[in-house]
């Protein structure tokens, strides 16, 4: 890049190649001796300037300044995950806790609605003419549950495992299903009756209010029974005398798992009031013992347990 300077005696201006800068030699046009001016420093031409510092730059910096933050940024995530999943979980069960409580207390309705039209509960079940367990209360509720157009396709006049009535198992009304059941077997049921001679039901014999002498409010109807495996049309359910019979009650209902559920610590039953309660796997197995009875003799409910 040429150098421009003026020269001192005659005021004439000119450019000079920068390879002469300090250099001396005559004016052009006066003569007279003149110094071409020395390069600047710092100047791009100066050979003795520093080179120029250079920053790491926008892109550089962003990525050093990513790999420093992302891992801070996942370990503190997972601390903190860490720190919220169990109350996440255990927000998102007592969710499914109360909808399972609801489901029984939808159920509880029905049946009361069902007392109401026959004056009396339903049976755990209608035998066939040999006395054996042909049809469940499950289905009968069916029209006090708005399942009329479910109702009418079952058929009476065939076993519950007819290959008619079999196929409508993969149509099991929600409620007879507690959501933190994971088992998805097609038609398998969270809920069963109490069965026994002083039970809601004997098994054909249905039960009315009155027959309650130990009080609807401290007697259990229907309660989870998550392992037991059954199907929503089977004429199965919860024998007494199975849990409380020869085995007796020193473990109690828990102790052999009749009622159970998903739950932690204890399992939802439904009372023939049609109040929902939860009871703890820590009861006295002889205050579950008579909450199952009508007629026990023994005033023992809720809040008492």
């Amino acid at each position: 890049m040429p150098i421009h300077f003026t020269c001192p005696h005659c005021a004439a201006a000119t450019d000079v190649a920068e390879q002469y800068a300090g250099q001396s030699g005559p004016c052009a046009r006066c003569g007279k001796s003149i110094t071409v001016p020395p390069l600047e420093a710092g100047s791009p031409f100066d050979s003795h300037a520093a080179p120029p510092k250079r920053g790491l730059g926008v892109g550089l910096t962003l990525l050093i300044g990513l790999a420093v933050a992302v891992p801070v940024l996942l370990v503190c995530g997972g601390i903190l995950l860490a720190l919220l999943l169990p109350a996440v979980q255990a927000a998102r069960e007592a969710a499914r806790r109360a909808a399972c409580a609801n489901n029984l207390k939808q159920i509880g309705l029905a049946m009361h609605c069902y007392h109401d039209a026959n004056k009396c509960f339903p049976p755990a079940f209608i035998p066939d003419e040999n006395g054996k367990p042909k049809h469940s209360w499950r289905v009968l509720l069916l029209p006090y549950m708005e399942e009329q157009a479910l109702y009418a396709q079952y058929r009476f006049d065939e076993p519950w495992d007819s290959p008619n009535n079999k196929a409508l198992a993969a149509r099991m009304p929600s409620v007879y299903r507690c959501p933190s059941d994971s088992d998805m077997t097609a038609g398998k049921t969270s809920y069963a009756m109490l069965v026994g001679p002083h039970a809601i039901s004997d098994g054909p014999t249905p039960r009315r209010l009155s027959d309650i002498r130990d009080g609807s409010s401290n007697t259990i109807m229907i309660a989870e029974a998550a392992s037991a495996d059954i199907n929503w049309l089977e004429p199965r359910d919860l024998d007494t005398a199975d849990m409380f019979g020869a085995r007796g009650p020193a473990e109690g209902l828990f102790g052999y798992t009749e009622i159970n559920s998903c739950h932690p610590n204890g399992a939802n039953a439904l009372f023939a009031d049609g109040s929902v309660h939860y009871l703890s796997t820590s009861m006295d197995s002889k205050t579950l013992e008579a909450m199952t009875t009508i007629d026990g003799g023994e005033a023992v409910g809720p809040p008492n347990f």
